[in-house]
């Protein structure tokens, strides 16, 4: 009797109804660069389709025949059972293994000795990209506890066969984390293993991911820590999803799915769990637990129009917002974190629900229902409203009909109107096809906008068809359409629906693309493809070097940049406002990044890498910035760089930096040319020459110890301070509402990345918390880094105010009181005010190890050093009678990092453009 033939790897793949996914599944198999590769079909009948694969190569493809009953999780273990593989993994039809996947897994097998070694299943970062982003081997979960308490092992793992005799029998738990729990030593690694995987169907999956998730928190019963965190990720991947699935639903689809998955969550969804969600998601998923199928539906809509109010909230005796009177006494349902409570009527933004939609005569007649949250509305105000219709993507004026019937019903505002598309909407038939209607309330005089938020079972398409008239003729189009949008909002839109409109498109249909015109298209894109690599950076870089740095230079012309263009402000504004307080007439030129909102109107602006940019820059006496214009662009000869730099430096800077011991000699050597076109850089303490002019290689003759130009403010404004004390407050403080008797702290954290393009960032410090504790007292400016964006919670009025699209950081340090920071170079500059100072730095330790740090901050600080959030705000708490413990390391501090900050760096900088003097050495 022979013995089975053993193999390096077994796929196991359970059969179903779609051939081609089979195929391409089993395909995949064979086609792996490990040649000891089987596939295993486990079927429950007659499967034409894996007995012809099965033919077609026997050695490499075996069938498993199961019972016509057996369920999916049944017919897997039967296949695993069957599988002659060292190692075994499970693909699901559809599923396609890249190419050298199996190979990847067994050399990390054999490397490791892992029981379990998994890999990527989908391209791209992915939600798992840290667990698999290096490759890694853990002894147990402690390491990659996500294995478990997510769905990392959906697929792309395989398992030693020997090993799944240690598995144990719990039903239909995920066979990745029965394979995870029973593993002695798990290998991760980089590669992608899977792609194809059917796109996720929420509401269809969730019966079956709670099946799955109630036999695996049965199987963590002993370790609450992973049990926790399953519960809570059970609900972020799967049952938040589902609510969100809800809003495209129908009346009858919502009723009928809510039904369902309200029992197949029963007993899942746990108060703890529930808590750790944001209050939206949160509600939510109480409801879809509850089956309330048209509240689910409400916060679907919440979800996907954050800042929406879409339910009568309510007010309980404690202060706390609830959703709703039915569920003012359930914890589950408290929403006071979003802050609705602290709006004014018309400062919010309400659900406008359709109530109906259907053609009357030659009208349509439209009518809602807008909810009315916190009996805002109880007074009894004026009503008025008027429903505006305005093309989609604009171009010509909106069109308004008065709404005739508005008013307040049973806590919400009902509303009707009958708007005339026939006889009086007169649109041209071409460019404004589409139009989208929205209700403009007019409360007690005060106008307050809303979408109208519909159900395609409230616009049917046969009940609301309407004749138009374009003036263009009715050859371009001769029926008005009501419909929904993939937003789900209520729109109309113009249809050819008549034998000669339809004929008019056929013909320009056919005009636009018989032969000729389809020849005529490439050649036009072609056009836009050259005409577009016209204005390509790398084009104007080559045109500015070998035509614009030889033209003439412009005497006066000086360009001013600070942030690379996002800002007006810092010592290039200094510098700039001091020519001008002189009556000195440069031609002065600022570059702006995106807006040129906030920049001087007397200054000619030029948006940063345009041609009118290229060209001053080309001609430009003096260059004038903080950071460094495009590494690209040489300075032209005639041309003196004069670079104010942006901050001292804790962080190790230039060739000091860790990253630049990898980068190659190219990237090291543009580096080195950036730099190496600064004729003069200003330092404010020999700190800054031993750390920044030796990280970045500037000699000696090109250093301008003369401080920075921005703190001649701070060093005014101390010297104010102690002459005439700190009442009135600058300017700001009245821009921004801010009152005498408020202590303003402002917190202004670090960059601590790569440019991340305008993306939000979470901040360390809490400051709802802050809000909280200190809202009474206190006023927090939060200034996000300008590399980057933060996304602010909502909080009482006059306690947090976002700062960070103000130009210029110093008149904020000159308003705060007090500074909150990490190891941002702010603190340096601070400190020059003599005023308290707080470090934040939850990652201190972790960030000095990663980017390096020119000194211990806890030695050397200018004030106390928190790590924690409880830690700052007890510092905080304390902060009047401790600071005076602080006064001497604080003015110290000043005194080394800012020995050449005395009030007159702008003057010098102005004198080295004028050539009025010598500047100082």
């Amino acid at each position: 009797m022979s013995t089975p033939e053993v193999r390096d790897m077994s796929c196991v793949v359970v059969c179903g109804d779609d051939a081609e996914a089979l195929r391409a599944t089993v395909g995949s198999v064979l086609g792996q660069t490990l040649a000891g590769t089987e596939a295993v079909l486990v079927t429950t009948g007659a499967d034409e389709t894996a007995a012809s694969l099965a033919a077609g190569d026997p050695q490499r493809i075996r069938l498993v025949h199961a019972g016509t009953g057996s369920h999916g999780d049944l017919l897997r273990d039967l296949g695993l059972a069957a599988a002659r593989g060292r190692y075994v993994m499970v693909a699901a039809p559809g599923e396609r293994l890249e190419r050298h996947a199996c190979r990847n897994l067994l050399e990390a097998a054999l490397r490791t000795d892992a029981d379990l070694v998994a890999g990527r299943w989908e391209k791209g970062p992915g939600r798992y990209k840290d667990l698999y982003a290096r490759s890694r081997v853990t002894e147990g979960l402690a390491d990659a506890p996500e294995l478990v308490t997510s769905d990392a092992l959906a697929a792309g793992f395989c398992v030693r066969r020997a090993a799944l005799g240690t598995l144990s029998d719990t039903g239909e738990a995920l066979f990745g984390v029965r394979a995870a729990l029973a593993a002695r030593r798990i290998a991760l690694v980089p590669n992608l293993i899977v792609t194809g995987r059917a796109p996720a169907a929420p509401v269809r999956d969730l019966p079956r991911a709670a099946r799955a998730q109630r036999a695996t928190v049965e199987l963590l019963r002993h370790d609450d820590i992973l049990r926790a965190a399953r519960e809570k990720t059970f609900l972020t991947d799967h049952v938040v999803p589902c609510v969100r699935a809800f809003l495209p639903l129908g009346p009858d689809g919502r009723r009928e799915a809510a039904a369902t998955l309200a029992e197949s969550l029963r007993g899942l969804v746990s108060p703890e769990a529930l808590r750790t969600l944001p209050p939206v998601e949160r509600v939510g998923v109480r409801l879809l637990a509850d089956g309330d199928a048209d509240g689910v539906r409400a916060a679907a809509y919440a979800l996907a129009r954050p800042g929406t109010v879409v339910s009568p909230l309510v007010r309980t005796g404690d202060g706390r917002v609830r959703w709703s009177a039915e569920h003012a006494g359930d914890d589950a349902f408290d929403v006071t974190e979003l802050g609705h409570q602290y709006g004014q009527f018309t400062d919010l933004r309400l659900l406008n629900q359709v109530t109906h939609c259907l053609r009357e005569g030659a009208v349509l007649a439209v009518g809602g229902r807008v909810v009315v949250p916190l009996g805002l509305l109880d007074h009894g105000p004026v009503l008025a409203a008027r429903l505006d219709l305005t093309v989609r993507g604009g171009g010509a004026r909106p069109y308004s009909v008065p709404v005739g019937d508005v008013r307040l019903d049973d806590g919400g505002i009902v509303w009707r109107a009958e708007v005339p598309l026939t006889g009086a909407l007169r649109p041209r038939g071409i460019g404004d096809r589409v139009w989208d209607p929205r209700l403009v309330l007019t409360v007690d005089g005060v106008p307050v906008t809303t979408e109208l938020l519909a159900d395609k079972a409230t616009v049917p398409a046969g009940a609301t068809a309407l004749p138009a008239r374009p003036r263009l003729t009715r050859l371009t189009a001769d029926t008005w359409q009501p419909y929904v949008t993939a937003g789900h909002h209520l729109a109309v839109c113009l249809l050819p629906r008549r034998r000669p409109a339809r004929a008019a498109h056929a013909l320009l249909h056919y005009v636009t693309h018989f032969r000729p015109a389809r020849e005529l298209k490439p050649v036009l894109r072609a056009l836009g493809k050259k005409r577009e690599a016209l204005h390509s950076k790398r084009v104007k870089t080559r045109v500015y070097r070998r035509i614009l740095t030889r033209l003439p230079v412009s005497r006066g012309l000086v360009v001013f940049e600070s942030h690379m263009g996002k800002s007006y402000g810092d010592s290039p504004r200094a510098v700039h406002e001091e020519l001008l307080a002189r009556g000195a007439r440069p031609r002065c030129v600022w570059s702006y990044a995106t807006s040129p909102a906030g920049f001087p109107a007397g200054a000619r602006l030029v948006r940063r890498w345009s041609w009118r940019y290229l060209w001053a820059l080309a001609r430009a006496e003096w260059w004038v910035d903080n950071q460094g214009f495009p590494h690209a662009l040489d300075k032209p000869r005639h041309t003196t760089y004069l670079q104010t730099w942006h901050g001292s430096a804790y962080k190790r800077m230039g060739f000091d930096e860790p990253r630049h011991a990898t980068q190659n000699a190219p990237q090291r050597d543009a580096l080195a040319r950036a730099v190496g076109r600064f004729d003069h850089f200003m330092v404010r303490s020999e700190h800054d020459v031993n750390t920044l002019a030796r990280a970045y290689r500037i000699p000696e003759e090109k250093l301008l110890r003369a401080g920075y130009p921005r703190n001649d403010r701070l060093v005014a404004a101390r010297a104010r301070d102690e002459r005439e004390g700190r009442f009135p407050r600058p300017a700001p403080a009245t821009e921004l509402g801010i009152p005498d008797h408020r202590t303003v702290v402002l917190y202004a954290p670090t960059f601590r990345g790569l440019p991340k393009d305008g993306r939000t960032v979470e901040l360390p410090l809490d400051v709802r918390e802050f809000a909280e504790r200190f809202g009474d007292t206190h006023v927090l400016l939060v200034r996000a880094h300008y590399m980057e964006a933060a996304s602010l919670p909502v909080t009482p009025p006059g306690t947090v105010i976002d700062v960070s699209g103000h130009h210029d950081v110093s008149e904020l340090l000159v308003l705060a009181d007090v500074l909150i920071t990490d190891y941002s170079s702010i603190m340096f500059d601070y400190a020059l005010l003599d005023r308290p100072l707080v470090h934040f730095a939850p990652d201190l330790d972790a960030y000095a190890a990663e980017r390096g740090a020119y000194f211990d901050l806890r030695a050397r600080a200018a004030g106390p050093v928190a790590e924690t959030q409880e830690e700052l705000l007890r510092t905080l708490d304390g902060l009047k009678e401790a600071d005076g413990e602080w006064q001497a390391a604080r003015r110290a501090f000043a005194a080394e990092f800012g020995t050449y900050d005395d009030g007159g760096a702008a003057r010098a900088a102005a004198d080295l453009i004028l050539g009025v003097k010598e500047p100082r050495a």
